[in-house]
C-alpha cells in the first residue's frame, strides 16, 4: 500500500517541487531536444527531420538538373513556435527538397500518405500540413510521409518545380516500399492549401513526367509517379481554373476535398472546379464537402466544435470505405473502380 500511495503521489510530488524550485530563485530547464536545421558544409544541405525517428531523404542527387546548383548547399530555415517549445511552425529556403517518413507500426496497413503542406508557395507550413498529422494516421495503422518541397518565394515556380517535387516524392516512396512495408498500390496525396494546389496536378500530370525521367540513368526509371488517391483540403487553384481544360487520364485516381463555404470562398470555388472536370470525365470514387461555416487553414483544429472540424474523420470514412485501410496487398475497391472505368466495353 505504501508503494502504490508513493508512486500515485510521484506526480504531485514533482509538481510541488518544481514550485518550490521557483520559489527559490532557480531556474527552470529549458525544453529539450528542440530541432535544428542542419549545418553548412561543402556538400549538398542534409535535411533535417521534423519530429523524432523520421527517415529523411533526398529527393534528387546532388546532380540533379532539377536542382539549383548555387544553392544548394544553403541551410533550411525553421519557423519555431512561440507558445510551444520544440514545435516548426514552418520552413522556407528549402533548396534540396526531401521527404520524412514515419511508419505505422505493428498496425501498419500498408498504405502510405505523403503529406503536402500548404503556405501559400511563401512558407511550408510543416505544423498544421505535416507534423500533426503522423500520431493522427499512426493510429490508423497509416504510414506517412512530410514532403519538403520548394518554394516560390525561394525563386521556384509552383506549376513546374514544387510539383515536381511532389511527383518525384510519389516514385521515391514507391521504390522504397518494400524497404517500408508499405504496398505500392496504396501511395497517395494528402495536401492543404497551395499543397493541395499541388496534389490536384499530381492527380493527372503523372504521364509526362513518367516519360520525362524513363532514362536507363534515372535510377526511378519505370517507378510511376501517379498516386493512388488524392485528398486536397481547402485546395489552392488548379488546372482547370479560369477555363483549363487539360487533358484527364481515365486512371486518374480517386480524390476527397474538403473547404469551407462561405468563409473560404475562392477555396470552394476552386474546389468545385476541380470536382466538376473530374465527374464529368466520370473518375469513379470521387468525394467533396463545402462546408457551410468555417475559414481557411486550420489543419486538424477543433474549430470551436463546427462540422467543418470533423473533415479528417469523414476523409478516414472515404478512406476505409475505398479499402485502403485493409491489410497490405489486399486489392482496394479503389483499384478495381479504375481498372473497371478503363477497361474497354466488352464487344457485342
Amino acid at each position: 500500500m505504501r508503494k502504490t500511495f508513493k508512486f500515485w503521489m510521484a506526480p504531485f510530488l514533482a509538481a510541488a517541487m518544481t514550485t518550490s524550485c521557483l520559489a527559490q530563485g532557480m531556474a527552470v530547464p529549458p525544453p529539450l531536444g528542440v530541432p535544428k536545421p542542419g549545418p553548412v558544409t561543402s556538400r549538398a544541405y542534409a535535411p533535417q527531420p521534423i519530429l523524432p525517428g523520421g527517415i529523411v531523404m533526398p529527393l534528387f542527387a546532388p546532380d540533379s538538373p532539377y536542382l539549383n546548383p548555387k544553392r544548394i548547399r544553403e541551410a533550411e530555415v525553421y519557423m519555431m513556435d512561440p507558445l510551444v517549445p520544440g514545435r516548426i511552425t514552418s520552413i522556407v529556403n528549402i533548396h534540396n527538397p526531401s521527404i520524412e517518413v514515419h511508419l505505422a507500426g505493428a498496425n501498419n496497413t500498408g498504405a502510405a500518405i505523403i503529406l503536402v503542406p500548404g503556405g501559400g508557395h511563401n512558407t511550408l507550413n510543416v505544423a498544421g500540413g505535416g507534423a500533426d498529422l503522423v500520431p493522427y494516421f499512426f493510429t490508423y495503422g497509416v504510414n506517412t510521409i512530410i514532403i519538403r518541397s520548394r518554394l516560390r518565394r525561394d525563386g521556384y515556380e509552383p506549376k513546374t518545380d514544387e510539383v515536381y517535387d511532389l511527383q518525384q516524392a510519389i516514385r521515391l516512396v514507391r521504390a522504397n516500399a518494400a524497404a517500408w512495408k508499405i504496398d505500392p498500390r496504396k501511395i497517395g496525396v494528402l495536401g492543404f492549401s497551395a499543397g493541395a494546389e499541388l496534389g490536384m496536378a499530381s492527380a493527372i500530370a503523372y504521364d509526362d513526367f513518367d516519360v520525362r525521367n524513363s532514362a536507363a540513368g534515372d535510377p526511378l526509371a519505370g517507378v510511376t509517379s501517379r498516386p493512388d488517391f488524392v485528398g486536397l483540403i481547402y485546395p489552392g487553384p488548379s488546372l482547370f481554373t479560369k477555363g483549363g481544360k487539360p487533358a484527364i487520364p481515365k486512371n486518374a485516381p480517386p480524390s476527397f476535398i474538403a473547404s469551407a463555404g462561405y468563409g473560404d470562398k475562392v477555396h470552394a470555388v476552386w474546389a468545385d472546379e476541380y470536382f466538376a472536370a473530374m465527374l464529368n470525365a466520370g473518375i469513379p470514387n470521387l468525394e467533396m464537402h463545402i462546408y457551410a461555416i468555417g475559414v481557411h487553414g486550420g489543419g486538424l483544429n477543433d474549430r470551436g466544435g463546427t462540422a467543418f472540424g470533423t473533415w479528417q474523420n469523414r476523409f478516414v470514412d472515404w478512406f476505409r470505405d475505398l479499402g485502403f485501410l485493409q491489410k497490405p496487398g489486399v486489392q482496394t475497391l479503389a483499384a478495381r473502380d479504375v481498372e473497371a472505368f478503363v477497361k474497354p466495353p466488352a464487344k457485342p
